[in-house]
Order: structure tokens, then sequence, then C-alpha cells
């Protein structure tokens, strides 16, 4: 095999420790501190190495990452699976030579890092959402608590974290049991349409370790929506720096062009114009005319992957990288029994979009994910869906391909062509006719 890259090195990470392998240099290892990161620096340089690869271990490859790239190097991020499929590689041989081995013969694949503005809004993004996660824990923590007192709130409101149903709480804490009293601080729809049942509901056994526990769970659900305002409020300052919102450059009217968008209805980030920022970022191209996706979603996915898509090559390397390519393989039949570690966030969005899309009855996707369910189960139709959503999100946002959402209507009338394609061909092979019978009206 020829040699691409002469002057590479290969960098194995360690929690403690991390080795840096050159070609014909003893291996060198070098501390996990920030000074030890300064020195292994140094000594690639000071070694004329232009290109370095390292395995993608956790987070702890980030800091070396913006120290090594930060000095000039090309540095390459690369996959730990690729360094093991490779056949070839030998037990005294340390991880580090192998990956500097593999990368000067160009047998190591880039994987995608964002850029510092996109890395920026990606923390606060997953920081927000671990927030709600915590903050729905808590909800079933008030839920409990409430129903260890024989409260049943939770059976006759929608939605014990909403505007009602935190007011009765929070008086309940304070020490307020009558349960007229506690129906007067619902909603008007609530006292209207189903008043008998709260009053029930609110006739509870109250006893101290119980209103205890509903205290605590409650100071940390509203805890952590402080701390999802707080992201909040950063993912706006992130989204005004990326459009240069204060800068010469701005233009207003670009970013509050978002007049009419898609209502987000769980989890809606208080950022001022969110629409108009992500169409900025964009060039025009809306994501949210695809179904399924709105401003939020088209958040998530723009922290995970980024506004340029043109770095996956075609839409099947989109997709592979999402973990949402058909698991056909070893001779066209299926491993079961195969694991699969490589599940990008990215690919979980597209997968619970698609999960609400087979739900839907009036979006060609959703019909074409129930088809597929019939004959394969949930699992393949999530994902079978979900990958039809990312193929036309790459379309849209690398060949700028306008979609509109035929409908069910137009999916079934296709399907309809199909069978009768179908039908005429097997009828031809059979030598049989078809006898097309219209009904009089």
């Amino acid at each position: 095999m020829e040699k691409l890259r002469e002057n590479a090195a290969g960098i194995d990470i360690g929690a403690k420790m991390i080795y840096v392998g050159l070609e014909g240099e003893p291996v060198m290892s070098f501390e996990t501190f920030t000074e030890g990161f300064y020195r292994a620096r140094d000594y690639l340089v000071s070694k004329g190495i232009q290109t370095v690869a390292m395995e993608a271990t956790g987070v702890y490859w980030v800091i070396l990452y913006e120290i090594l790239e930060g000095a000039g190097l090309d540095v390459w991020l690369v996959d730990g699976r690729q360094t093991k499929q490779v056949p070839g590689r030998k037990t005294d041989v340390k991880d580090c030579q192998w990956i500097q081995q593999l990368h000067s013969y160009g047998l190591l694949k880039r994987c995608f890092v964002p850029d510092d503005r996109v890395k920026e809004v990606r923390a606060y993004q997953r920081l927000r959402e671990d927030h709600i996660r915590s903050a729905s824990m808590h909800i079933n923590h008030m839920q409990k608590a409430l129903t260890e007192m024989n409260i049943r709130l939770k059976e006759v409101l929608s939605q014990l974290h909403g505007a009602s149903g935190l007011a009765v709480i929070e008086a309940i804490i304070k020490g307020e049991r009558t349960p007229e009293n506690l129906l007067a601080l619902c909603h008007k729809s609530i006292k209207d349409r189903k008043a008998a049942q709260v009053l029930k509901a609110l006739e509870g056994h109250y006893t101290e370790a119980g209103l205890f526990a509903l205290h605590q769970s409650y100071q940390a659900y509203r805890f952590y929506q402080g701390q999802i305002t707080d992201c909040d409020k950063k993912i706006q300052e992130s989204m005004e720096k990326v459009n240069d919102y204060h800068g010469e450059g701005h233009n207003s009217a670009e970013i509050d062009s978002a007049k009419s968008r898609k209502p987000v209805r769980h989890n809606r980030p208080e950022v001022a114009n969110l629409g108009g920022h992500l169409l900025k970022i964009f060039t025009g191209r809306d994501a949210t005319v695809l179904p399924g996706i709105t401003d939020y979603t088209w958040l998530q996915l723009y922290a995970e992957t980024g506004s340029d898509l043109s770095k996956w090559a075609s839409e099947k390397h989109f997709t592979s990288w999402l973990g949402l390519a058909p698991g056909q393989h070893q001779s066209g039949k299926m491993k079961k029994t195969r694991n699969i570690k490589h599940r990008p966030k990215a690919g979980q969005i597209f997968r619970q979009l698609g999960q609400s899309l087979i739900e839907s009855k009036k979006i060609a996707l959703g019909a074409f994910g129930r088809r597929i369910k019939s004959r394969r189960g949930p699992g393949v139709a999530v994902k079978a869906t979900a990958r039809k959503l990312a193929v036309l999100y790459w379309r849209l946002m690398v060949k700028g391909l306008d979609f509109t959402e035929k409908g069910i209507k137009a999916y079934e009338e296709k399907m309809k062509l199909q069978k009768e394609r179908w039908l005429q061909k097997t009828a031809a092979e059979l030598g049989l006719q078809l006898a097309i019978n219209v009904a009089s009206t």
C-alpha cells in the first residue's frame, strides 16, 4: 500500500494519560492535565508533525482537539470502531502506533466535529434537555406524593404541571385543605366542565411525610424550570452571536421575517424570533415545511448537525451516520443480535419525529410508516419513517429542493397505481386478462 501521509501521528487518549505515537519514534506519554496537553502539542510541532489522528473517547478528546487545532495541525477525530475493523492489528503494538499507521495509509475516516458556534448552541441545548428530563422526574414525584395522600389530581387534570395543577399544589403546600377553595384556583374551563370530579379528587388524606415529599418535589421542579429559562437566555445570545444580531452586517428584517410558524406544543424555548434566526442561518431554507419539524426540533437538529449538511457526501452517508440505514448485512441476512452502539442524538430526534408521524392520520409519511408497521413491526416502521424524513431534510438543506406535503390521499393514490401495475404484470405472466368492473351510479 502507498503511504499518503508522511508526517502523521496517532494519539490514544485515556482518563489519566495520553500516548503519542510517531513513525520511527518511541511512544511518548503525557498527563491529561492542561499542562500535559501543551507539552504534547509542543512535542508534535517540534517533530514536524502536520496531521494527527485520535479516537473519540468520551469527552476526553475535546480540549486536546482544540489545543492541537489551534497550533495549526490537521486533527482527525476518528471512530474507535475503525481501528478495530481493519485487519492486521498486533497485540504488542500500542494503540497510538496502530492509529498512526492507519492514518498514514489513509485508512481512517474523519468524524463530524461542529464549529465553535454550533458547539456553543449544542452545549446549551443538551443541558436544556437534561433539565427537562430532571423536571419530568420531579413531576412524577409530585404525582406519587399526591397519590399517597389519595389526592387524585392526575386522574382529572390532563397535566399536573399545568397552570391549574401547580396553583393547587402550591396552595396545598401553603396549608390550604378545603376542596372548594382549591377548585377556585383552577382555570374556568375546568370549573365549568368537571368541577364535581375535581372536588372529589381533592378530598384527600393528608400526611406529614406526603406533604414533605410534595414540597420538595415541587421546589425541585421549580428549580429546573429556572435552569431551563437560563439555558433559553444563553441560546438566545448564541443565536444572536451567530447571526451578528448587534453587528454592522445585521439585517433585522431577515431575522424578523418568520411570521407564522408551526406551534410548539411541548417544552417550547423562550427564544425571540427563533424561526427567523434559523432561517437566516440556513439562508432561507425552511425545514419546517417538512412534516413533523417545528422550530424547536429544527434547533435541536442544528445543534447536532450544524448548518452545512454537504459535509456528508450523499443522503446515504447522512442516514448511515444517523444510525438510520437499513440493517442489512452479511449476504443480505439480518443479524438480529447485532448490538448497535452508535446512536447519535440527531438520529434519535428523527426517530421521535418518525414515531409522531406514524400516529398522524393526515400525513403521507404517516401512511408509509403504518404500512411498514403492519408488515415488519413498530421498530422497523419508526426507523424507516425517520430515514425518509432525514433524506428529505438532507435534500432540502443541500440541494434546496422544495418539498410540499401532498397528504395521505396522494400517497394512497400512488399505492393504488403500484398495485394496478403489479396486477397487470402478474396477469400478463399467467396469460390472463384483467376485467375492470365500473360500478353504475
